[in-house]
């Protein structure tokens, strides 16, 4: 009878080790062993290299799990037979399988996927040490899974995974919901092109090039503006921008008579399909504020700035108390849709 406990018992208790090992093993994320390794977290470094060579432990943990199943149901129905008779053989066989499902799967394996934040890193210690043990296999499972083909393009987290994260952060209460918003845009500049954000040319505010600064501040919508295009012949033809701290300048300096090409810049041009991830890290570098958008031929389309880019970024309007109005894209559909109302009043009756 003390060896069919003996069997039992091996069987049963490196079993659930092992299943909660690889529950933990397989739970713990990347992020939070990136964590304890900036945190400098003893056996942080040591379960980080599992985890990237996840093969090795989990081969040993298996390994060790079948041999102790194995020995302990040889064992167990070597001396069932030899107390209890072959008449009971079945049933115990039976009682011992359910034994092993519960108590050496399901519930190890449940409390492994629960508790693995508090397991992680002692569990580190305890499959290197298996994998000590059962070196000779683990080398042998390694030379086989070598084999098989990799998808080396599996990264430990894709960016879908990041933004259900954010989602679900968001939702209960571990981000706030603008922290939740900014990361979910940030990673939609991407996708997003210039054209979705610019203020189109129907509504651009622009300055003739031989405009005096006198002329200029006379017209108070330049004013409401820190930086405003300059063109030639007509707005298709701008190729700079002005300042208006420039321009203040020049009046303040009585040389209010100078025309505006005096201080003019020379204004950035980006195609419409640049993503505003690309067009972001581009003025950022160059330290630009403003650039014209042209299309595939070179036309002007519009206009877009740093700032259009940061409200999509927070995903609201920045409105200061000099904004006539917060979306310049919603008026140049206003205004189109007035001109189709001239053009064609019949179809736009209600």
């Amino acid at each position: 009878m003390t060896l069919l406990i003996l069997y039992l018992l091996l069987a049963l208790g490196v079993s659930f080790l092992c299943s909660i090992l690889e529950a933990v093993l397989l739970s713990t994320t990347a992020s939070y062993i990136e964590i304890k390794k900036m945190q400098n977290v003893a056996g942080a470094q040591l379960f980080s290299s599992l985890k990237e060579n996840i093969d090795r432990p989990i081969s040993a943990i298996l390994s060790v799990n079948t041999i102790a199943h194995t020995i302990g149901a040889a064992g167990v129905g070597a001396q069932a037979t030899s107390i209890f008779g072959e008449v009971w053989f079945g049933l115990i066989s039976a009682i011992l399988t359910l034994l092993i499902l519960v108590l050496s799967e399901i519930i190890p394996k449940t409390i492994g996927a629960t508790f693995w934040k508090r397991l992680a890193i002692p569990s580190g210690y305890v499959i290197r040490t298996m994998m000590f043990i059962a070196y000779p296999l683990v080398l042998f499972s390694e030379l086989i899974t070598r084999l098989m083909p990799k998808n080396k393009d599996d990264g430990s987290i894709s960016r879908e995974e990041i933004e259900a994260m954010s989602s679900i952060g968001a939702k209960e209460g571990i981000l706030y919901q603008d922290e939740g918003k900014i990361i979910l845009n940030a990673m939609q500049l991407n996708v997003k092109r210039v054209k979705e954000i610019m203020t189109p040319r129907t509504v651009m505010v622009a300055s003739p090039r031989d405009m005096t600064a006198n002329e200029f501040i006379e017209h108070h919508e330049y004013l409401e503006y820190s930086r405003i295009p300059v063109f030639k012949r007509n707005i298709d033809d701008t190729e700079a921008y002005v300042l208006k701290s420039d321009v203040l300048e020049k009046v303040a300096r009585e040389q209010a008579d100078d025309p505006l090409y005096l201080i003019e810049r020379k204004i950035k041009m980006v195609p419409e399909a640049m993503n505003l991830r690309q067009l972001f890290e581009e003025m950022i570098s160059e330290n630009e504020h403003i650039s014209l958008v042209v299309n595939e031929y070179g036309s002007l389309e519009g206009l877009v700035t740093l700032e259009d880019i940061i409200e999509t970024l927070i995903g609201r309007e920045i409105i200061d108390e000099t904004d006539t109005y917060p979306d310049m894209q919603e008026v140049a559909r206003e205004k189109w849709q007035r001109k189709m109302k001239k053009i064609y009043p019949r179809f736009w009756r209600r």
